[in-house]
């Protein structure tokens, strides 16, 4: 293919890839030149960390392509400054898998850090949080951090004594989902060992329901 054809396709694929994390609030403004960067640029943590839920949290994002990917990978050192940080030994710390959706807006799904099984994620623990998107129009259940890939992190503090606060979920396209319960409703006729795959890894029943019930296919 000449460059002449190309660079169009690239600058359109670029152009359409963007995302803005809206809860929990990111380390800084956000900077479309940035966004392929570690944590979009911004690479220290704040002081002025959101308390979050150690459980049954929640994200809340942007999207500004029509289909995407999104994982979320986390990190319990005090100051993370690299990808490495958010490593362990057997990979990425990841706190959601990645799965794919579509649409664009505003779009919330579910974060439990609790059930990560991560060291050191624990109630008054410092985290940090990168969401991890792609907006590719390939196979995105490949998406992972690469230079296609977009970045927002995000510093808390966990407490298992906060909830998401009522206007985090307000501007979401599923968010009648969430507001009328159904998500927990579905995962009430679930049992745990009926898990379904995403990514290669299992979900639990629980999760996956209440995955699919926030609208994410599975495969």
């Amino acid at each position: 293919m000449q460059l002449t054809t190309l660079l169009p396709l690239v600058l359109a694929a670029v152009a359409n890839a963007h995302f803005q994390l809206q809860y929990p609030v990111p380390r800084g403004p956000f900077v479309q030149d940035q966004e392929p960067t570690f944590c979009d640029g911004y690479n220290n943590a704040v002081s002025n960390r959101t308390v979050f839920p150690l459980a049954n949290g929640l994200i809340n994002l942007n999207s500004e392509h029509p289909q995407w990917a999104v994982g979320v990978i986390v990190s319990t050192d005090q100051d993370p400054t690299s990808f490495s940080d958010f490593n362990s030994s057997s990979g990425y710390q990841m706190a959601v898998q990645y799965f794919e959706s579509s649409g664009e807006g505003q779009y919330c799904f579910p974060i439990d850090l609790a059930a990560a099984g991560v060291s050191g994620i624990q109630d008054g623990a410092n985290v940090t949080i990168q969401v991890v998107y792609d907006g590719g129009d390939g196979t995105l259940y490949q998406a992972r951090i690469t230079a296609s890939s977009y970045h927002s992190c995000a510093d808390l503090t966990l407490s298992s004594n906060v909830t998401v606060p009522s206007n985090a979920t307000s501007t979401c396209t599923n968010a009648s989902v969430i507001a009328t319960g159904t998500a927990a409703a579905a995962a009430a006729t679930i049992t745990q060992s009926s898990g379904v795959k995403k990514d290669g890894a299992a979900v639990s029943g629980i999760v996956a329901t209440l995955l699919m019930a926030l609208g994410v296919s599975f495969v």
